[in-house]
């Protein structure tokens, strides 16, 4: 059907799964990390405005939290259901890499994550912010695991194969594998950046609507200064990890640039636009900027880089693919260090809050840091094939041996469950988004906040049957 084979629909029942799960994490990383400043700034400052929109981003937390964890676990089972080749040849490797992910990120998170939610009452407040904290950190250890085990997968070393099985033999090596340090930071500045738009979106959505308050205006000015800051930095690390991409994967940065021969001793063009085409070995309808290529990959006007001809057919990734999900990333970068700057162009002239056309920008921009997300991970990972472990180990040798019946059967379950499920999770975060953060009009929390006020044991039987009950009041329980 369509050309396709039972190796395309594991290929692409992988795709989707992953591009579903890999919104929470990215959401749960950066909002994990926002609270942990609120409730700090709250505790400092004694401003209300920071406890009240720590309550309602942790009630948003809790429920992106609880669909990332669900969606991850399908992830790790397809590992042995549709890649068990792959399970067999490196599960030495990715096994414990997982294994640690959970013993010291999951734990610690589901550890601390019930104080973080019910303790507001419950415990004092060292105590609570000290597990905001552990649950920030948890998700910055789990990235870095999850990190280490698909670095390792684009970079192997620290390993020798025996009887055709991967055997560690420098655990060091496996973990800080030479792509791993870029890829770490690329994807946790990443989560950063879109968790920022994603809360600088939802103000913006409020202010166009008329609901102008102190929280909705904080929640705009983080975000924007979050953007300012983090946005030209991820450039940076970008730059960093392509040149670690040319050294190590030339033939994924090949491809990325639609660049399939050098001619002669001449400097390679940057190809703006354009079309790859995988079977005529041409881009057509190329846009070019003369020696750019080489600049931007080489830093000099006068190295060439690799070019797709170079390579065997067989080992070049798909460059149509690779080719245009890496420029969405990239113009989705430029547009949010450009909305960056305008804030604080206004900022300065004291119409952040008031000028619509950037708030409609703001507004807009909200899915742009996930999208870009999702479009660099096709990069990395389309760019990476034919290997599903880079020059060991080919996708078509790692999958199991299902019929294309069956693939077809879980792939159109997967999509229907999927859509039903998570579609209704994130429905229900976007209502709790235009909801809005409840403002405590400068009431103090009774007898001085967490750790004066006792509450019962059992959180629903304190909750309150109000929609509209007081953040104050442990009713989180209810919203989830």
């Amino acid at each position: 059907m369509f050309g396709l084979e039972a190796l395309d629909l594991a290929r692409i029942q992988f795709a989707f799964t992953i591009s579903f799960h890999i919104l929470f994490p990215a959401i749960t990383i950066g909002l994990a990390s926002y609270l942990a400043v609120l409730e700090g700034l709250w505790l400092k400052t004694h401003n209300d405005t920071y406890r009240d929109l720590y309550h309602f981003w942790s009630k948003i937390f809790a429920v992106n939290f609880g669909m990332g964890v669900v969606s991850g676990l399908v992830m790790a089972y397809q590992f042995g259901t549709n890649w068990s080749r792959f399970s067999d040849f490196a599960g030495a490797v990715t096994g414990p890499l997982l294994t640690y992910e959970v013993l010291t990120a999951f734990f610690l998170e589901a550890g601390f994550l019930g104080v973080m939610l019910f303790g507001w009452n419950k415990v004092g407040r060292g105590l609570h912010f000290f597990s905001t904290v552990m649950v920030a950190i948890g998700t910055l250890i789990s990235t870095f695991w999850i990190l280490a085990s698909n670095s390792w997968m684009q970079t192997p070393q620290g390993f020798e194969i025996v009887n055709g099985q991967v055997i560690p033999t420098d655990w060091l090596a496996i973990i800080f594998n030479p792509s791993f340090p870029y890829r770490l930071m690329h994807m946790a500045t990443a989560a950063f950046v879109a968790t920022a738009f994603f809360v600088g979106s939802s103000a913006a959505w409020h202010l166009l609507r008329g609901k102008d308050n102190p929280a909705i205006r904080t929640m705009l000015s983080m975000a924007m200064w979050m953007a300012l800051i983090v946005a030209p930095i991820q450039a940076v690390i970008g730059d960093f990890h392509g040149l670690n991409t040319l050294e190590h994967q030339p033939a994924k940065i090949a491809a990325i640039e639609g660049h399939w021969e050098n001619k002669g001793d001449e400097a390679t063009p940057l190809i703006l636009f354009g079309w790859p085409d995988m079977k005529e070995e041409k881009t057509r309808f190329a846009v070019e900027i003369p020696y750019l290529g080489s600049l931007i990959l080489t830093h000099s006007l006068d190295k060439q880089v690799p070019a797709l001809k170079e390579f065997p057919p067989e080992d070049r990734p798909n460059s149509t693919i690779v080719f245009w999900s890496f420029r969405i990333m990239v113009g989705l970068g430029f547009l949010m260090i450009f909305t960056g700057l305008w804030s604080l162009w206004l900022r300065k002239r004291d119409s952040l809050y008031t000028s619509r056309p950037f708030l409609y920008l703001a507004l807009w921009m909200g899915p742009s840091g996930l999208i870009a997300i999702l479009a660099g991970w096709f990069t990395t990972e389309i760019g990476r094939q034919p290997w599903v472990v880079y020059g060991l180990m080919r996708t078509a040798d790692a999958s199991s041996n299902h019929s294309f019946m069956q693939m077809s059967i879980t792939l159109i379950m997967f999509v229907v469950v999927y859509f039903a499920l998570f579609g209704a999770g994130l429905g229900y975060m976007m209502r709790l988004v235009r909801k809005g953060p409840k403002i405590s009009e400068g009431a103090e929390t009774p007898d001085g906040g967490p750790g004066k006020q006792r509450t019962p044991a059992r959180p629903l039987s304190a909750a309150d049957d109000s929609a509209d009950a007081d953040h104050d009041t442990p009713s989180l329980t209810k919203e989830i």
